[in-house]
């Protein structure tokens, strides 16, 4: 599994390719191909990009959960994979977003690609800009999900 470290600024071109940072490609395991999958984020007006391995990694985690002959689950798999594609870097190290996963995160000319661990997201420049909260609020946060007590033999 990759891991993902830091944001970079990038454009899309017309056609609606960008430059993959040589950044987290130097962050991809030597496992991992030029493949990835693309899909839109289910909490935020982002995208979710994922090399092919951790691709293979959300899904096991799915099947695990999920039964596609409960209602329920069959809405979620169809949602969730609604607007998915695969995607492959071309020899100028370039990916090839569809128009469609363009337009659903809102997506002008500049990005910013943020890494998050085991995955990328893609976000509209000004929208990323805005997702900052307040210090005391983030702390606030940290401390509820990770400030209980510590497994043992861990500092």
């Amino acid at each position: 599994m990759a891991t993902f470290i830091g944001d970079y600024s990038c454009r899309i071109d017309t056609k609606g390719r960008l430059i993959f940072p040589s950044a987290f490609k130097k962050q991809m395991q030597s496992t991992d191909d030029d493949h990835f999958v693309v899909r839109r984020d289910i909490f935020e007006q982002c995208l979710v990009l994922y090399t092919s391995g951790d691709w293979e990694e959300q899904m096991s985690k799915i099947r695990s959960r999920i039964n596609p002959y409960n209602r329920e689950h069959n809405r979620f798999l169809r949602n969730f994979f609604k607007g998915t594609a695969e995607l492959a870097l071309d020899s100028s190290n370039r990916l090839l977003i569809p128009r469609r996963l363009i337009e659903a995160a809102g997506i002008d000319k500049e990005v910013v690609l943020a890494g998050q661990d085991g995955r990328i997201e893609i976000w509209a420049s000004g929208r990323y800009e805005k997702i900052d909260m307040p210090v005391d609020d983030f702390a606030d946060l940290a401390e509820k999900l990770m400030g209980g007590k510590l497994p043992e033999g861990e500092l």
